[in-house]
This record gives C-alpha cells, structure tokens and sequence, in this order.
C-alpha cells in the first residue's frame, strides 16, 4: 500500500512518453479553440448578411430591367402601331390620287354612255376600268332633287323654283366622287331655291285656311 505523501499535488494525467511540460501547451490550444469557436459563428453570420445585402442588390437590379424591358416592349408595340397607321394612310393617299387622276377618264367614258357611244370593245374596256375603280372603293354621289349640300356639292348654276321649299340639286353637271368618308370630288350641280314670296303666300294661304277663309262684306 503506498503511503501518500503531504503537501504532493496532483497533476493532469501526460501520456506516456510525454514530459510534464508537454501538458501546458495542449491546454492552451483546447482554449484557444474553445475561444475560435465564437469567432467562427460571427464570421459565418457576416457572411450570411452581406449575402443577404448582395441578394437585395441583385433583386433591385432585376427589378429595374425588368421596368426597362417592359417599357422598350411598349414602346415598340407603339411604335409598330404607328408604322401601320401611317402603312395604311400613304396606301389610302396613294389610291386616291391614282383615283382622282382617272376621274376625267370616268367623265368621258359617262358623256359616252349618254351619247350611244359606248359600244363594242370600247365599252368592255370601259366596263372593265369602272369595275376596278369601284373595287378599289371609289363610289360615285350626286342625284337630281336631293337638298344641297356645301360640304359635298358645288353649285355652278342657281335658279328659283315654285315647287321646292328649300335649296335644292335640279340637276347633276358633274357627278361626284368619294373613298369610304374622304370626298375626292365635290358633286358639282344646278341648284334651285324657293320662290322669293312663296313661303310667305303659303303661310297666308294655312293662316286662311285655319281660320275659315277671308271675311265676306
């Protein structure tokens, strides 16, 4: 039995082949892991939040091109919007003055009609350019008794007439021409107004006629 001896301090257990001394420096790198471990944990969370920072920034980014890119595709519909709107109105320019260079042509070709004159291959040719002018949406106006209208007519000739009760075409010299709602030719026509007097003899004669005819003497 081995006697213990006072005052003897026990020391930390060495592994074998290892002096006392090599005790010290293991204890010293246990707490210096122990302290490393804190550090750590800060480090990864400042990692976490500059991540986290970069993400937002990213985010931000595509936001502000996804904004860019729907305002480019606006503007591009618009744009193609108005390539087509002004596609569509050179063409309906184009037609009409290609139209109203062939109006003589329709001129001649009605005084012909009139005459007896359209015959034979003259008049299939004929036949065959109005036949084209109509598809190409050329439409004629202008008919004897309709009332006078100075955004479509033009009066070349005036006369007074008993029969009428206002401005009215008495006769077509010229008949006129429109695409879709675009007028290219006034229809020109002979127009007649009302008899200066007669509305009011009119009015005389409804007034008398209400009241059971002039007094008798």
């Amino acid at each position: 039995m081995t006697e213990e001896t006072p005052g003897f301090e026990e020391k930390p257990d060495v592994p074998s082949g290892a002096t006392p001394d090599d005790a010290e420096p293991q204890a010293a790198a246990a707490s210096t892991e122990e302290a490393a471990a804190p550090a750590g944990d800060a480090s990864a969370a400042a990692q976490l939040t500059g991540l986290t920072a970069q993400l937002d920034q990213v985010r931000t980014a595509l936001g502000e091109r996804t904004m860019d890119l729907q305002r480019l595709q606006a503007e591009y519909q618009n744009y193609r919007r108005r390539v087509e709107r002004d596609r569509i109105a050179v063409k309906e320019i184009a037609i009409a003055n290609l139209l109203t260079e062939l109006l003589p042509v329709l001129d001649n070709i009605a005084r012909a009609r009139d005459h007896g004159e359209l015959v034979g291959g003259f008049k299939s040719v004929a036949e065959s350019l109005e036949t084209v002018a109509a598809k190409m949406g050329l439409q004629q106006f202008g008919k004897e008794g309709e009332p006078f209208d100075p955004m479509i007519h033009e009066a070349l000739m005036h006369s007074y007439a008993p029969d009428v009760t206002e401005t009215t075409c008495v006769a077509i010299l010229q008949p006129g021409y429109r695409i879709g709602e675009r007028t290219i030719r006034p229809a020109r026509v002979a127009v007649a107004e009302p008899q200066p007097g007669a509305q009011t003899v009119k009015a005389e004669a409804a007034d008398d006629k209400e009241s059971g005819g002039p007094d008798e003497g």
